[in-house]
């Protein structure tokens, strides 16, 4: 949302849409393998999540490289 001058404020919560946009995926596979994963902020029925959270979720998931040897 852009303040009196024109400067969009940095997003605090995002949408399941946007959330499933963010990590690249469809909302379909996010709401049925990420979603469960995550700590959300409800207002009303609407779900948000954080984008820290979704970072955090992004690196539990991470594949480590195999050994070199």
């Amino acid at each position: 949302m852009a303040d009196g001058g024109g400067v969009m404020a940095p997003r605090l919560l995002l949408t399941r849409r946007e959330a499933a946009e963010a990590l690249g995926m469809s909302l379909s596979h996010f709401q049925r393998h990420v979603q469960p994963q995550l700590h959300c902020v409800y207002s009303g029925q609407l779900r948000l999540y954080r984008p820290q959270e979704l970072v955090r979720w992004a690196e539990r998931e991470a594949c480590q490289p195999p050994p070199r040897g």
